[in-house]
């Protein structure tokens, strides 16, 4: 005995009611030419995920119950029993599931566990459920739930198991960072192993805001094997049998679930459903596939998606990227292009009188290599002309770090100039080391409207390029651009590491001090120099302000600036 589910691992756009719709109906449309009998979309999908403050507007809510209604009614005559997220509206807003088939809504199901961390801010915005809901589809139990529902260890799942649940159905829209594809997959095959239940997880793909989700869908047996998996970064819509006799077959072998001696105090719900195709088909034989990625590949997918939609949903069609030669821009050029395509692309070098020739010539051959439209603008004349007009009120000082902003300056304002007359979006290039430093310029190196690689440390950046080189096939990126020290040009001779400790260090501790919370203290315990740690969590610390203002960009890691990491700009707490 066997449960056909159909399962859409989609790409939702945040309020496209109308768009969304087209996927959902298609996706109807497949699950019944596939004789399905569930077919479940990912958390919120009409809607999009997630929606944030839209969810206090009325007239946000009121919409996504009349686009509801309208599947619903195309419903009529289908035989698969739909789950699809939206947000309900009774006393409150309710993260939700509503259980449709043949133009009926059958029941509902609410959120229980709301997360309210990391990128999450659901008890922002919505009510938890209460009550357990069980389809009982021919006196087979089937537990249904949403995301983080399936990762509370006395969740609806452990109850929708002790109460016989021989299937659970999990809608989520769970959010990348790197190693969380892994996490994943062996939370859920322990998850079934223990409650001797089979998963069905659809993920959602695609890119939200700084937000992606990597898709990956997984589907586990009652002994805790994965399989099936859906690809990851992608669209798909795939149909697989899920045998249910094993649930029976491997409590009889492993009893354990006899002793379970908690007393069920949640209300259930059961949603009662009769159908006559149960079984009648010869069963689907599918091949899993374990999409097994390097860090290199898997983070550069998750940016190129992130990138691609943030770009598309938002109206843009070509990007400006200011090229100096370096390895972030260089690397940004690269994910634009394979996100958007090379005619979408268009690079501006800016020279001044301290940049290098190898610097201009290998920006050229990067843009050459990508086959991208590229202009050259020098900054030296309008520069001395800044200088011209400031040296009354400078009378009497001294060069330094002011003049060093302002040719950044010139540069962010010539990138904006030509996106303003243009309507191109401008991709900001800093880095995470940089940004965690302040080794940036506000309104110069700064600006824009996305940063790619905004999370992804320098020591990264490289690897990820070295990848991406080999990835092609062909050198893409230039070698000396790989070899020659990272610096920002902005004085004779500057170098990064004349401010910053090499970045193999100083990488390692920002890692702990940003992503781990680890004090200067157990940093320096760990065998970090004193004055170097002290000097690096300064840097950070005095640098909130910058990231305040800073373009928002793909998250990739377990805490990334902004919604993640929220820090005060105002306090005196020090470590250093």
């Amino acid at each position: 005995m066997y449960i056909r589910t159909t399962v859409a691992q989609l790409n939702s756009t945040l309020g496209d009611f109308e768009g969304n719709m087209k996927k959902i109906i298609s996706a109807i449309e497949i699950a019944e030419n596939n004789n399905s009998e569930f077919l479940i979309f990912p958390e919120l999908f009409l809607t999009g995920y997630p929606p944030e403050d839209l969810i206090l507007r009325t007239s946000f809510l009121k919409k996504n119950i009349e686009y509801l209604e309208k599947i619903i009614n195309f419903s009529r005559g289908k035989n698969v029993i739909i789950l699809l997220g939206f947000i309900d509206i009774e006393d409150d807003a309710y993260n939700s599931l509503a259980v449709i088939r043949d133009g009926k809504l059958l029941g509902k199901y609410h959120k229980m566990h709301l997360p309210n961390y990391s990128v999450f801010d659901e008890n922002r915005y919505f009510k938890s459920g209460n009550e357990i809901v069980i389809i009982n589809y021919n006196n087979i139990k089937i537990g249904i739930n949403i995301c983080e529902d399936i990762w509370s260890p006395l969740g609806p799942m452990f109850y929708q198991a002790i109460n016989g649940a021989q299937l659970i159905l999990n809608a989520s829209a769970s959010p990348y960072f790197h190693g969380k594809r892994e996490l994943r997959k062996n939370y859920l095959s322990k998850k079934s192993y223990d409650h001797h239940c089979p998963i069905v997880y659809c993920n959602m793909v695609g890119g939200q805001d700084e937000v992606v989700f990597d898709g990956g869908s997984v589907v586990t047996s009652s002994d805790g094997k994965i399989i099936f998996e859906g690809k990851p970064f992608e669209e798909e819509i795939f149909t697989i049998d899920i045998p249910i006799e094993d649930n029976l077959r491997t409590n009889l072998h492993d009893p354990r679930r006899r002793y379970i001696n908690i007393v069920n105090d949640k209300p259930i719900n059961y949603i009662f459903v009769k159908s006559e195709n149960i079984n009648k088909l010869k069963p689907i034989n599918y091949k899993n596939k374990n999409y097994t990625l390097t860090k290199e590949e898997e983070i550069f997918r998750a940016i190129t998606l992130g990138l691609k939609d943030y770009i598309q949903k938002n109206g843009f069609k070509k990007v400006l990227i200011g090229l100096s030669g370096g390895m972030d821009s260089s690397l940004v050029a690269a994910i634009a292009v394979e996100a958007l395509g090379n005619k979408n692309v268009v690079g501006i070098l800016m020279p001044s009188m301290y940049s290098s020739s190898h610097s201009i010539e290998d920006a050229k051959k990067l843009a050459e290599n990508l086959e991208i439209e590229y202009h050259i603008i020098k900054i030296s004349d309008i520069y001395y002309s800044f200088k011209n007009s400031l040296k009354d009120i400078f009378k009497g000082t001294s060069e330094d770090i002011t003049e060093e902003n302002l040719q950044a300056r010139i540069r962010g304002t010539l990138l904006m100039a030509v996106s303003n007359k243009f309507g191109y979006i401008v991709l900001a290039t800093g880095n995470k080391s940089e940004i965690a430093t302040g080794y940036s310029t506000l309104y110069g190196d700064m600006v824009g409207g996305f940063s790619p690689i905004k999370d992804i440390y320098k020591t990264d950046v490289y690897k990820i390029a070295r990848w991406y080189n080999k990835f092609k096939g062909k050198e893409i990126i230039p070698e000396n651009v790989f070899i020659k020290p990272p610096s920002a040009e902005l004085r004779p001779d500057q170098k990064d590491q004349d401010t910053l400790p090499p970045y193999e260090i100083l990488d390692e501790i920002l890692k702990m001090y940003i992503e781990k919370e680890l004090s200067v203290d157990e940093i320096i315990n760990k065998g970090f120099d004193k004055d170097t740690v002290k000097y690096v969590a300064k840097l950070v610390d005095r640098n909130e302000y910058k990231r305040r203002q800073g373009v928002i960009g793909v998250k990739v890691s377990e805490r990334s600036f902004g919604k993640d990491r929220r820090m005060p700009i105002t306090n005196k707490y020090r470590e250093w």
